[in-house]
């Protein structure tokens, strides 16, 4: 089985190769090596192209994720500058493809000629930030020739040029070659080391293949090489957060100019404001449509005459609770535009005066999106009019610097920078709903509904008995204000003991007048729960389905990458 998947492995790398048309003959690399913490890379390539060609193209990878002193996975990018292939036209990917790739491609060649038979090829490149710094040594860890090149390399030749008096000698220095992860020291190599340079040479029949590495370790002496550190450390690997931070800060600040309401005290209030429904008053107690808004009108208009509901039964054990909806009587002339909207659409759904909960599902949502529009609209005349103007206009500045800033993180920082960027950005656009400021009449209204929300929140015993003596229908005429605050099941329970009548505008199956008010509440807030998911229930839409500071490997080092022609 072994010399089965022996075979196979030739037999592929040979069908790629060939398909490439070229052999690499002879394939000399030079490493000087810089005190100043850089090297500079001359690969020299003697090629035999068997197929006419336009050139070749060789990639060299920039991003690695790598393990430091404490076994921990980081994050390195080197640099790749001052390309160079004299003698022949030559293109390389822009800075920004090489940050998203993590890769740095150069082609040679001309798309309007081709080649044929030997040609030779010299590339030279400097790179930065590819040592590794530890308190032992500086590995200079380089793959010669990586994995990636398509291609087999007859002879492949080395040297890597040392800093004087450096003090490394061939104990220092390892070669690993072979299939990528060997951590044998290569027996394809002889090496050598004379005069601050480490040579080596390939032996006679020692071809590397597809998929095959030659990687060089030197481990320089610590204090040789410079290591060139950031000026300001956290901005070069966190200076996203710093600009993150200082975006949150000028939104606080713009937030306290033109969104930060009035502190207004709160006044004790036993009802709502005069001539104001539930919806409105649930929109300017926290400048949001809510559902909740909108749906607590049903309970408004059974208290007004307008509805009666009646819980329906299922039939059968697979059917689901209905509520039916009668209309009694149409809204007055004068009534909000909001109401009349929601109010005719929904009966505009059913049959003489009657409409079934059930039949509003995947369908009514379109009217509540429509009628939660034409409340926040109703509702302006509550808020300051340039405090609107900034939130809309930072709606968009924030939709812009968030798609721009998170590619310019991305580039300087990464992926991590960018989908950052992207949750700030969401987080301020929800934050920008807010940026709305009341005038002195919201001011005025926002201190009683607050007062009558605490009320409902804390109301004891004996207050609602007085209030109740006053006015029979307290429960009923306040209930749709509860269900806005989010209150209707502790507004419901405080009326539990004080013998009020249910409401007669809700019975529960086969037309039944609720008894008690605990029997009330426990079937209108099954309706009302039906009737919500009813009313916004959406369609379901269809869907289709290297390196480290160890002991060195081959392919492990920095430089990995490859190559081929076209």
């Amino acid at each position: 089985m072994k010399k089965l998947y022996t075979f196979l492995f030739a037999f592929v790398t040979l069908s790629v190769t060939y398909g490439q048309g070229f052999v690499v003959n002879i394939y000399d690399v030079d490493v000087y090596v810089s005190e100043e913490g850089y090297f500079d890379v001359v690969e020299h390539y003697d090629i035999n192209f068997v197929q006419e060609k336009h050139g070749i193209y060789r990639n060299i990878q920039t991003a690695y994720t790598i393990l430091n002193e404490d076994e921990e996975s980081v994050q390195r990018e080197i640099q790749i500058s001052e390309i160079k292939v004299p003698g022949h036209t030559f293109e390389t990917t822009s800075a920004f493809v090489r940050k998203i790739s993590g890769e740095l491609k150069i082609k040679i060649g001309d798309a309007d000629k081709t080649v044929y038979g030997l040609v030779g090829y010299d590339i030279s490149y400097r790179v930065h930030n590819a040592f590794l710094f530890n308190e032992e040594s500086t590995q200079f860890y380089w793959n010669i020739k990586p994995s990636g090149w398509i291609a087999h390399f007859q002879t492949i030749n080395f040297t890597i040029h040392l800093p004087e008096n450096s003090g490394v000698s061939l104990e220092h220095c390892f070669v690993y070659s072979g299939p990528y992860g060997a951590t044998g020291i290569s027996e394809d190599f002889e090496t050598n080391f004379s005069e601050g340079a480490f040579t080596g040479t390939s032996l006679p029949n020692a071809v590397s293949t597809y998929g095959e590495s030659v990687t060089v370790l030197v481990k320089i002496p610590p204090g040789i090489i410079k290591e060139i550190e950031p000026a300001w450390p956290f901005w070069t690997t966190h200076g996203y957060a710093l600009i993150i931070g200082a975006l949150l800060f000028i939104f606080y600040l713009l937030w306290l100019r033109h969104g930060k309401d009035k502190r207004v005290t709160t006044t004790t209030a036993y009802y709502p404001p005069e001539d104001m429904d539930p919806a409105m008053a649930g929109f300017l107690i926290n400048d949001k449509d809510d559902t909740s808004d909108l749906i607590s009108l049903i309970p408004h208009w059974g208290a007004m005459g307008y509805i009666e509901m009646e819980e329906i039964d299922k039939k059968s054990w697979y059917k689901q609770k209905d509520v039916r909806i009668t209309r009694l009587k149409k809204l007055p002339s004068n009534a909000p535009r909001y109401q009349a909207t929601l109010f005719n659409e929904l009966f505009s759904k059913g049959f003489d005066g009657e409409v079934l909960i059930s039949s509003l599902k995947n369908s009514f949502y379109i009217t509540m999106n429509n009628t939660k529009l034409v409340l926040k609209h109703a509702a302006q005349k509550y808020y300051i009019p340039k405090s609107r103007a900034v939130k809309k206009i930072l709606g968009g500045v924030i939709v812009i610097l968030t798609m721009v800033l998170a590619l310019v993180f991305f580039y300087y920082w990464g992926l991590v920078a960018a989908i950052s960027m992207v949750v700030c950005g969401i987080l301020l656009s929800i934050l920008n709903i807010f940026m709305i400021k009341k005038n002195r009449r919201g001011d005025a209204v926002l201190s009683e509904l607050k007062g009558f929300k605490e009320f409902i929140k804390t109301a004891e015993e004996n207050k609602l008995k007085m209030l109740l003596a006053e006015n029979p229908t307290y429960f009923e005429s306040t209930l749709g204000y509860a269900l806005a605050f989010g209150f209707f099941d502790r507004w419901a329970k405080k009326f539990d003991d004080l013998n009020v009548k249910p409401p007669g505008w809700h019975s529960g199956p086969g037309h039944t007048r609720h008894s008690t008010m605990n029997n009330f509440s426990n079937s209108f807030s099954g309706s009302m729960e039906s009737t919500r998911s009813s009313m916004v229930s959406v369609p379901s839409s269809s869907s289709s389905s290297g390196g480290s500071f160890g002991g060195g490997s081959s392919g492990g080092g920095f430089g990995g990458g490859g190559g081929g022609s076209w």
